[in-house]
């Protein structure tokens, strides 16, 4: 259904320690360069009628300071909107708020979005277990949905999204994004051994296997 191999190989990965007002939090980075301008990638990750073709439908107030809900996920504040380059929102999931924070620029051969998705890192046993593929492999998800909108203009057909993800090309990019995310993580966290060991069971969760020991 999708080329896994080429999906992979578009995004760039890089996880860094920051803080965020004071905070310390890990951020997630990924990047896409997509064949369409600034205005056209703007307009498919901000109007909800094109937000649902490609990820889920999300619903509320979406304007600076208004409240947004995606459906079966996470809902939060808008925090910044500066059409056609910057979107920021908090990311209100299970009781716990992270940040994302969308920045679009022109590229040689399109527009590329870089997506930051800060965490906070203090007793945060969930990205001890599973480590920055926690986030990183979803949103990943996400930007290959993306990119198949803006190829097609179509809706992806979440039910055949759902039916490929337990395939083997499925299960195999979910893997591998997971590995990859475990690998951007070791540069910089010091224990490369962990890193790894995290992706491992983020790659569990999301194929559904027993994750390792």
């Amino acid at each position: 259904m999708f080329d896994v191999a080429k999906h992979l190989g578009a995004v760039t990965r890089a996880v860094e320690d920051s803080t965020h007002e004071g905070t310390p939090v890990k951020v997630v980075v990924a990047s896409r360069t997509y064949p369409t301008g600034v205005d056209d990638l703007w307009d498919a990750v901000t109007t909800p009628e094109r937000i649902a073709r490609w990820f889920a439908p999300v619903s509320g107030d979406l304007r600076l300071g208004g409240r947004y809900q995606v459906e079966g996920n996470a809902g939060g504040e808008v925090l910044t909107c500066d059409q056609p380059k910057h979107l920021a929102l908090t990311w209100e999931f299970g009781g716990d708020t992270s940040w994302v924070d969308v920045r679009l620029e022109e590229a040689a051969d399109g527009a590329t979005l870089t997506l930051r998705h800060a965490a906070d890192v203090r007793d945060n046993p969930h990205m001890t277990t599973y480590g920055p593929g926690a986030v990183g492999v979803g949103w990943e998800l996400g930007l290959m949905g993306l990119a198949e909108h803006l190829a097609t203009g179509a809706p992806i057909p979440h039910e055949e999204v759902e039916g490929w993800g337990a395939s083997a090309d499925g299960q195999g990019f979910m893997s591998a994004s997971a590995s990859a995310w475990g690998e951007a993580d070791a540069l910089t966290s010091g224990d490369p051994e962990a890193s790894r060991a995290a992706a491992a069971r983020t790659a569990a969760f999301y194929t559904g296997t027993e994750p390792p020991a």
